[in-house]
């Protein structure tokens, strides 16, 4: 029976390309599945044999350790010369978009704490 490695939900091309790269590598049989057309589904990569799942969960947790430590970098880098995207930069860059969400936010939270003003009353 297939366990599956990596639920592809919020995951990265180039992240997914590794881990594939990762499995290659250390001869670990796996398969695909891919998101379903409605968005219930969002894929994942799946290990074949059970006996190597213990194997390849190991490598995924070296692997994402190494990816969060350079991703970290790469973000500090980008703070550190000013191309990060911070609330400040995109408030610059798209103000109107900005000024939306906050609005929206303002209008979810007012309906969902709606009630509790009313029962108080």
């Amino acid at each position: 029976m297939s366990k599956m490695l990596l639920n592809l939900r919020n995951v990265a091309e180039d992240e997914a390309s590794e881990v594939r790269a990762l499995l290659d590598a250390n001869a670990i049989d796996y398969y695909e599945t891919r998101p379903s057309p409605w968005g219930i589904s969002f894929g994942g990569i799946w290990i074949r044999d059970n006996a190597e799942h213990a194997r390849a969960k190991a490598l995924m947790a070296g692997y994402q350790a190494r990816r969060a430590e350079r991703v970290r970098a790469e973000r500090q880098a980008a703070l550190a010369d000013g191309t990060a995207e911070t609330f400040g930069s995109l408030l610059r860059r798209r103000p109107l978009f900005v000024v939306a969400v906050l609005l929206g936010m303002v209008v979810v939270a007012s309906l969902v704490l709606l009630p509790f003003f009313l029962l108080t009353r």
